[in-house]
């Protein structure tokens, strides 16, 4: 079972985000309201860097998504006093998700800070100083370091959800096969402590309708790996599937796959066909293309 954060409360949605700079509740409610039918455990609030009246937005999503629905929330911000405002604000569905506290060394100290004040739980984003980590050692190096911080405040492994920052399948791969690998390391890096990841951000610049494909067949490849946890589209049924455990022969073809296990492609039915495509392609041993389902 994978723990699911639905993503789609976001300043970027082109219907959400209109009504959040309108403070207008209703599609942000029925959204939140669809995201909990459809079984998601946490609900994401993305309100971006927010500048400008950060904190007033924040606290009013917090008190405008809890009006109808119980669910935690994971409070999506890099303002900090937009954070404090949403932490402030979330009274009910257990503890709120802090996300993030980045790696970077002018912000760090104070995200854990806040986590610690309001006994949240936190994100542990591997983005350091010098932004994106460039290899998985350097995502081990940035862990061991967010991790032995947070544990000097106070904060146990296990309040800690780390990411390691899933990469576009159009960019480069050899980023996206070390967020893969680091998934497999967390265990022995730091026991105790989650893995979270931002599912979409594997198939972003992909066809809207293909990225299913790619999103559904590296959850599987990353639950393989350890995954705990992934901020995902609540909306696509068959993800939401697959995180409650269904199909596990779909399951067992990704880890053939991952294994090196030579798999007849014309043998498997179309559902599968197109997870070992995409499992191709997300282990590089396909170049991507818009046509990669197509053989």
């Amino acid at each position: 079972m994978i723990i699911t954060i639905a993503e789609s409360i976001n300043i970027m949605s082109k219907t959400i985000g209109p009504a959040m700079k309108e403070r207008n509740p209703g599609p942000i409610q029925e959204m939140a309201r669809a995201e909990a039918a459809a079984g998601a455990d946490f609900l994401d609030v993305n309100i971006g860097p927010a500048r400008k009246d950060g904190a007033e937005l924040m606290r009013w999503l917090v008190e405008t998504i809890h009006a109808v629905v119980d669910l935690p929330l994971s409070l999506d911000t890099t303002n900090l006093e937009a954070m404090e405002a949403g932490l402030q604000a979330h009274k009910k569905g257990g503890r709120p998700l802090v996300n993030s506290v980045s790696c970077q060394a002018d912000r760090m100290d104070a995200g854990i800070s806040l986590v610690k004040k309001y006994n949240a739980l936190m994100v542990g984003l591997l983005w350091g100083s010098d932004g994106m980590p460039r290899d998985v050692n350097e995502r081990a190096a940035l862990a061991v370091d967010l991790i032995y911080r947070a544990n000097e405040a106070g904060i146990p492994n296990e309040d800690i959800f780390v990411d390691p920052i899933a990469t576009p399948i159009m960019g480069e791969i050899n980023q996206l096969l070390a967020c893969t690998e680091f998934m497999q390391m967390l265990a022995e890096i730091a026991p105790g402590c989650k893995s979270i990841v931002g599912l979409s951000n594997v198939s972003n610049g992909a066809p809207a309708e293909l990225r299913p494909f790619l999103n559904r067949a590296y959850l599987l490849m990353l639950h393989r790996n350890g995954l705990y946890s992934a901020i995902l589209d609540a909306y696509d049924s068959e993800i939401m599937a697959l995180c409650r455990g269904a199909h596990p022969e779909l399951s067992d073809l990704v880890g053939r796959i991952m294994d090196g296990a030579a798999v007849d492609i014309a043998a498997l039915s179309p559902a599968e066909r197109n997870y070992a495509r995409s499992v191709n392609v997300l282990t590089g041993k396909v170049l991507y293309s818009n046509s990669w389902l197509e053989g």
